[in-house]
C-alpha cells in the first residue's frame, strides 16, 4: 500500500509525488490517524521531474541564437530533494542532438544506469526519445548540479542540484536567511558544437568563449550587455548562503564580492570546516557553499560581483569577467533620492597566472571529521596508482593539414592512453559480460615510460588510442596519484570521479616521490570531494573504497580534454550480499 501527496513546487519544477513505504503504510492498517501522528522524518519521498530537451531562441551580447536548453529555461531548472529521497526524472529529447544528463556528484549507488555520461553508462537519448533517470540519495546533503553529458552540450544544458538536510536535521552553522544558487558559465555567440566539431576535425585548439555568465548573465563589463546583468537584492544584517556552482566547459574561475568576506562551509555536497576568505577558486565540477554576512545597515552603495579565469595552459583563452550586482534593499524611510550618488565598489581578483593562491586555497578545505559526519578515510591501501594526465598530440590523417603541435592533431590522456569512446555503452556491455571489442581490462596502473613529469618535455608526444579500463573488487581501498605532465606544457587540470566522492589525502608540486611525499598525508580530515584540481606542474592523491559496483568515468573537467581522450573508466565489481551488486537496467534504457 502506497499514499501518495501530490504539490505543486514554487520552483517550476513540476509536480513532486511524496510517499510514504509499503512497511510505514502497513501501520496505516490500525488507522488514518496514525499516518499524521508519524515524526515527517519517518517518510521516505519520491520527486518527479520532467526535463523536455528542447531549442529555444536566448539574446546575449546583442546576439541572438537558438540553443538546446531544459525547459527552454538557461540555465535550466532546479532539482531540489532532500537527503535520503528517492528521484525520478523523465527526460524526453526533441531536439535533433542526441542528449545525456549526468547528476554530477550524485553517488548513485547501485543506481549506476542513472549516471547519464554517453556510451559509458548509457546510450545517448535519441530525438524522439525518452529516458527515466531513477536514483536515491544517500548520505549526501548541500550543492550539486546536473548537465548534459555528450559533447560539448553542457554549455547549455546544466543547472543546479539542492540537496536539503532530512527532516528534523539541521546545518552544522547557523541556518541562513535564504539561499542562492550562484552558477558560472560560458557564452558562445556561435553554437559550441560548431566550436568542438571544427577543433576535432582540424586537430587545433578550439575558439574560445565569447563571454563567462553568472546565472546566464555576463554582466556590465561586457559590450552590449548591461541589462544582462544579475543582481542580487539583500537586507542589511542578514545572513545568505550563495550555492556556488562551476558549469563552464573550460575555464576555473576566482570569484569575489566587493568589500565583503566569504565563510565556506561546504564543498562537493560535503560539509568542511569553515574558513574565511575573499576570494574563491573553484574549477569546472566544483560546487561551493558559502555564507555572506551583509553589512549592519544599508551603505548607500552597491557591490560588483565578479568571476574571471585561472589559466595555466598555453594558447588562447577568454581573458574577460562576468560580474553581478550585490545590491541592498533601502530602507523604507531612507530611500536614496540620487541614484547617482551611490558608490560602485569592485573587488579585486588574483592575477589570471595566481599558481600559489590557488595552491594555499585548496589546501585550506578540510573535512568536518566529526562524529555526525565523520572521515572514513582509507587507512590502509590495497589498490595503488599512478596516473599521469596531460596533452600530447595524434598523427595528421594522411593527405589532410592539422593545426595541433608541429602539424599534429591535439591529443590528451591518462598513462599515455587517450580513451576512445565505444560505439556501444561500457556497462551494459561489462553487465552482460559482452566486453569482446568493447574494451579490454589492461589499463596501465603506472606510466609505460617514466620520465621527469614536470621537467623538459619529452621529444616524442603521441599518445595511443584505446578503450581501456580498470577492475577493482568490491569495497578495495584504492589510492589514486594524478600527476600532471609538461607535456606541451604543465597545466591545472579538474579532475571527476563519477560514483564516488574521495579524500584528497596530499598535493605537491614536482614530481610525486613515494618514498618521501605520503609521510605527510592527511589521513585524519582530508577534504571530501568528487572533482579535484591537479595542480599545474604537481600531483594529487586521493583514497576512496571501491563500494559502489559499476562502471565509471574519470576525466578532466575540461570539456575539451575530455574531447581530446583525458579520460578513462573504473569497472568495479559485485560484492557478495544483494544490496552490493548492480540491478538489472531498467527497460527504457536508451539503445545504440
Amino acid at each position: 500500500m502506497i499514499i501518495n501527496i501530490l504539490h505543486k513546487n514554487n520552483q517550476d519544477m513540476g509536480y513532486c509525488y511524496h510517499s510514504c513505504s509499503t512497511s510505514m503504510a502497513a501501520s496505516l492498517l490500525f488507522g488514518i490517524s496514525i499516518f499524521w501522528l508519524l515524526p515527517q522524518s519517518a517518510f521516505c519521498t519520491t520527486r518527479h521531474y520532467t526535463f523536455n530537451i528542447v531549442q529555444h531562441n536566448v539574446t546575449r551580447l546583442c546576439t541572438t541564437k537558438s540553443i538546446v536548453s531544459v525547459n527552454g529555461r538557461f540555465p535550466g531548472p532546479r532539482l531540489v530533494a532532500r537527503e535520503g529521497d528517492r528521484v525520478i526524472v523523465k527526460v524526453v529529447n526533441h531536439v535533433s542532438n542526441n542528449i545525456s544528463i549526468h547528476w554530477h556528484g550524485i553517488r548513485q549507488l547501485t543506481s549506476g544506469w542513472a549516471d547519464g555520461p554517453a556510451y559509458v553508462t548509457q546510450c545517448p537519448i535519441q530525438t524522439n526519445q525518452s529516458y527515466t533517470y531513477n536514483f536515491t540519495i544517500i548520505g549526501q546533503r548541500g550543492t550539486l548540479f546536473w548537465h548534459a553529458h555528450i559533447s560539448w552540450l553542457r554549455a547549455t544544458v546544466y543547472g543546479p542540484i539542492i540537496i536539503l538536510p532530512q527532516h528534523n536535521e539541521s546545518y552544522p552553522f547557523k541556518k541562513p536567511y535564504k539561499e542562492i544558487p550562484i552558477l558560472f558559465g560560458e557564452w558562445w555567440n556561435v553554437d559550441p558544437e560548431a566550436v568542438i566539431n571544427q577543433a576535432l576535425q582540424t586537430g587545433g585548439g578550439p575558439n574560445v568563449s565569447d563571454a563567462y555568465t553568472i546565472n546566464g548573465f555576463p554582466g556590465p563589463l561586457y559590450n552590449c550587455s548591461s541589462k544582462d546583468t544579475f543582481k542580487l537584492k539583500v537586507k542589511p544584517g542578514k545572513t545568505y548562503m550563495l550555492r556556488l556552482i562551476n558549469a563552464a566547459l573550460n575555464d576555473e574561475m576566482f570569484f569575489s564580492i566587493a568589500n565583503h568576506t566569504l565563510t565556506i562551509v561546504e564543498a562537493d555536497a560535503v560539509y568542511s570546516k569553515p574558513f574565511n576568505t575573499n576570494v574563491v577558486f573553484i574549477t569546472p565540477g566544483q560546487t561551493t557553499n558559502v555564507l555572506l554576512r551583509t553589512k549592519p545597515y544599508y551603505p548607500n552603495a552597491t557591490f560588483l560581483m565578479a568571476a574571471q579565469p585561472y589559466f595555466t595552459g598555453q594558447g588562447t583563452f577568454d581573458n574577460s569577467t562576468a560580474a553581478g550586482i550585490l545590491e541592498y534593499k533601502p530602507p523604507l524611510n531612507g530611500s536614496p533620492t540620487n541614484k547617482n550618488k551611490i558608490k560602485l565598489f569592485k573587488p579585486t581578483l588574483p592575477n589570471i597566472t595566481a599558481t600559489g593562491f590557488v595552491a594555499n586555497f585548496t589546501k585550506k578545505f578540510r573535512s568536518l571529521a566529526s562524529a555526525r559526519f565523520p572521515a572514513n578515510v582509507p587507512q590502509t591501501v590495497d589498490k595503488r596508482f599512478l596516473f599521469t594526465v596531460g596533452l600530447g598530440s595524434s598523427p595528421c590523417p594522411k593527405n589532410t593539414t592539422c593545426q595541433g603541435p608541429n602539424g599534429t592533431k591535439f591529443a590528451a590522456s591518462v598513462n599515455n592512453v587517450s580513451f576512445a569512446l565505444p560505439t556501444t555503452a561500457l556497462l551494459q556491455s561489462h553487465f552482460f559480460g559482452q566486453s569482446n571489442g568493447v574494451y579490454t581490462t589492461d589499463f596501465p596502473t603506472n606510466p609505460l615510460n617514466p620520465f621527469n613529469y614536470t621537467g623538459t618535455s619529452p621529444n616524442n608526444t603521441l599518445v595511443t588510442n584505446a578503450t581501456k579500463t580498470v577492475v577493482l573488487p568490491f569495497n578495495s581501498s584504492v589510492e589514486v596519484v594524478l600527476q600532471d605532465t609538461n607535456i606541451l606544457g604543465a597545466e591545472n587540470h579538474p579532475l571527476h570521479l563519477h560514483g564516488y566522492n574521495f579524500f584528497v589525502v596530499g598535493e605537491g608540486f614536482g614530481n610525486f616521490d613515494p618514498n618521501k611525499d605520503p609521510a605527510n598525508f592527511n589521513l585524519k580530515d582530508p577534504i571530501e570531494r568528487n572533482t579535484v584540481g591537479v595542480p599545474a606542474g604537481g600531483w594529487i592523491a586521493f583514497r576512496f573504497f571501491a563500494d559502489n559496483p559499476g562502471v565509471w568515468f574519470m576525466h578532466c573537467h575540461f570539456d575539451v580534454h575530455t574531447s581530446w581522450g583525458l579520460r578513462m573508466a573504473w569497472i568495479v565489481l559485485d560484492g557478495p550480499l544483494p544490496s552490493q551488486k548492480l540491478p538489472p537496467p531498467p527497460s527504457d534504457l536508451p539503445k545504440c
